[in-house]
């Protein structure tokens, strides 16, 4: 393992790539326009993004080998769509269809674009490509909403709270981050949040006077009732923001009251499919911008305001892998009560997310652990998976195979999730279909346990 001082340059030196590729060129431009829109009408706003879809659609059919086919067969009526009300006219996209080829949704070549692999919040592996103007554009929307919104910039020091390792799960003696001087950013990995470890984080986000909190809500969560719990009062921040998890009232509570912050959370995915972020009043602004989201039914029919349905997506960044309703696996309802909103802003609000409703596990040593969609990364052979915590010390991991599968994929898949979870029983069972909840949710994490055994009843 590195010493902790080239792990750091390491990660500025990488940091400073990755700020080049989101914070170059365009950004500035992209940012500009992100922000006047902020202050335009609901009918202006709409009229844009009327003008945005109509020209994706008029791409894809033209360039899009996916949509071409199914324009040429008859079964893309395009011509039929003059608003986001007519998208139902249009059929739905499902997930499988871009898991079997992804570059089936491709209006570009795919060596000049950025690929990301990743499993979503259905533990579906997909390949995604984005081109550089992209990936500016999505920046440009979180710097804008997710931070500007609340008086923080890319510039203030933060620390990530993330899924990836920084050393080994059985290190005991810190350092367990990272800090990317490039980037102001400092990368906790939630794999070390033990409670034998809580003083040694809040030390280092102090030391670096950090001033923003991002990452899983469960995370931010245990470092809270933590510093409530022993009187550490010692970490003031202005902002937490949370991503990829649901973020629970209690939890930004104990959030908000343990470090003296702004608490706000923001929706999106990895398909750059939907984008929502949370206003001062506790709104949840959709991003007209990002995308036309539509709340459907089974066969996908619009669902009324309020009601909840499957989100039916169409994303409105990425004109080079182009997904149109798309039908991404989570569910919500649009706000129905659309006045104004004390905030200012006229874009539409989401009154329900029922997505992402994974379950927590709790280790033997009392770490919480969640998103753990990073154990299927990487192109795996699998349809889908479900991690299962079936004993205090046990978790199960059920596979629906895909052609390719092998036993190796099956020790991948143990070993990550080892690495993350430490020395905890792991099985690796095929199965030949996971069950849904009973809306219709796949679950990616559950626990099958009681919460208080797994953490050995502690309070």
């Amino acid at each position: 393992m590195a010493p902790a001082g080239v792990r750091n340059a390491f990660a500025s030196a990488y940091g400073l790539k990755n700020d080049r590729l989101r914070y170059g060129g365009s950004f500035q431009r992209q940012l500009a326009g992100y922000r006047e829109r902020d202050g335009w009408s609901r009918d202006r706003l709409a009229a844009w993004q009327e003008a945005r879809l109509l020209a994706l659609l008029r791409h894809a059919v033209a360039n899009v080998p996916y949509y071409r086919r199914l324009h040429r067969q008859g079964d893309y009526p395009v011509e039929e769509v003059r608003t986001v009300e007519d998208l139902p006219k249009l059929p739905l996209l499902d997930k499988d269809a871009i898991r079997r080829n992804p570059e089936d949704f491709l209006a570009t070549d795919p060596r000049s674009l950025h690929v990301l692999h990743t499993s979503g919040t259905t533990g579906t592996p997909l390949r995604l490509y984005r081109s550089t103007e992209t990936i500016r554009g999505w920046y440009a929307c979180f710097e804008r909403r997710a931070r500007e919104w609340e008086g923080v910039s890319r510039k203030d020091p933060y620390v990530l709270l993330g899924g990836q390792l920084v050393v080994p799960v059985e290190t005991d003696r810190p350092p367990f981050w990272t800090w990317n001087a490039a980037s102001r950013q400092l990368y906790m990995s939630v794999y070390h949040l033990a409670p034998q470890f809580m003083d040694a984080c809040l030390d280092e986000i102090r030391r670096r006077k950090v001033v923003h909190m991002y990452g899983y809500a469960s995370a931010m969560d245990a470092l809270a009732a933590y510093a409530l719990r022993t009187g550490r009062m010692d970490v003031r921040l202005r902002l937490a923001t949370s991503n990829a998890e649901p973020l629970y009232d209690h939890q930004r509570e104990r959030i908000a009251a343990a470090f003296s912050c702004t608490v706000r959370d923001t929706y999106g995915n990895s398909e750059l499919s939907i984008g929502a972020f949370e206003c001062g009043a506790r709104r949840m602004h959709l991003s007209m911008e990002v995308a036309a989201v539509e709340v459907v039914d089974r066969v996908g029919r619009p669902r009324p305001a309020g009601e909840v349905g499957e989100f039916a997506c169409t994303g409105l960044l990425n004109f080079d892998q182009v997904f149109i309703r798309y039908r991404m696996g989570d569910r919500g309802a649009l706000r129905a009560d659309e006045s104004p909103c004390s905030c200012g802003r006229h874009s539409p609000s989401l009154a329900a997310i029922e997505g992402r409703q994974d379950d927590v596990l709790v280790t033997p040593d009392g770490r919480q652990v969640g998103r753990l969609d990073p154990v299927f990364k990487g192109g795996m052979h699998l349809v889908e998976a479900q991690i299962a915590q079936v004993a205090p010390d046990e978790i199960h991991v059920r596979v629906v195979p895909a052609a390719g599968w092998s036993p190796a994929d099956a020790e991948a898949i143990a070993a990550r999730l080892r690495d993350r979870v430490g020395p905890m029983a792991v099985k690796v069972i095929e199965v030949d279909g996971i069950p849904r909840t009973a809306n219709g949710k796949f679950r990616a994490v559950v626990s099958e346990i009681d919460r208080r055994a797994a953490a050995g009843a502690s309070p």
